[in-house]
């Protein structure tokens, strides 16, 4: 008796998924940005965790390469300047200065070890209580030779923000000739390619198009768009982030 209750779980759950839909599954509860090097002996665990992350659909888990480890032996192919400046915002917006590798930022807000997965577990969480925090509904969809992006108005009143699009490489592996993990071939998840600013948000209801020739690069198979307080140059709480594989 006990096992056929059991069995039957999956197909209730299955019921329930094919009548009420998966919106709710859609709609990521964290975004993860992974600061990374290849000349980082460090970072090849917590490379190995966000690609974990990455399969999780309720986690938007990004990699972020920067350049300032460059002279150690081995220039990063993935790697920008722009990546490094935007880790930089991130320790100037804080406040506490810190930027090092593996370092990763959830919803924003916190900064943890990467490799930790307990720690960015917390993080997650405790981000999640704060006001704001992953609150906007946005969507993203494939449209015709484009992508369409919605963001849903607020409920309640919001500081102005930033839209940012970010077309992504979704696995890149990478033999790495010389500095400290020289010899070894690892793999980058949802990489970074560039940022683009698609305009400000004040809490209205937001659409547009992008066309696919904006968006696409070599290797670029995926993007992500995200609203976050703040400006560039001091970037705050990631409000809503969208994701969608370009294939």
């Amino acid at each position: 008796m006990r096992s056929r209750r059991l069995a039957s779980a999956p197909l209730i759950a299955g019921f329930l998924i094919a009548t009420f839909g998966l919106a709710h599954a859609a709609e990521p509860r964290a975004l993860l940005e992974l600061f990374t090097s290849q000349g980082c002996s460090s970072c090849p665990l917590a490379d190995k965790l966000l690609g974990e992350f990455a399969t999780d659909s309720s986690v938007i888990a990004l990699s972020v390469p920067i350049d300032y480890w460059d002279y150690l032996g081995w220039k990063d192919t993935l790697a920008s300047a722009a990546d490094s400046a935007r880790q930089r915002a991130y320790a100037r917006a804080r406040g506490d200065g810190q930027v090092y590798t593996p370092q990763v930022v959830v919803n924003g807000s916190a900064h943890v070890l990467g490799s930790d997965q307990a720690a960015i577990d917390r993080a997650i969480t405790q981000t999640d209580q704060k006001s704001g925090v992953m609150s906007v509904p946005m969507s993203m969809t494939l449209a015709g030779d484009g992508v369409s992006v919605k963001i849903e108005s607020a409920e309640s009143a919001h500081n102005t923000a930033e839209i940012w699009l970010c077309p992504l490489a979704k696995a890149v592996a990478v033999a790495i000739g010389r500095g400290e993990n020289r010899g070894r071939t690892i793999t980058y998840h949802n990489v970074v390619r560039s940022w683009r600013k698609l305009g400000n948000w004040t809490g209205a209801e937001w659409t547009s198009n992008i066309p696919m020739s904006e968006i696409k690069g070599e290797g670029v198979d995926a993007v992500a768009v995200m609203i976050q307080e703040g400006t560039h140059d001091k970037p705050g709480i990631i409000l809503g982030a969208a994701y969608t594989p370009l294939q």
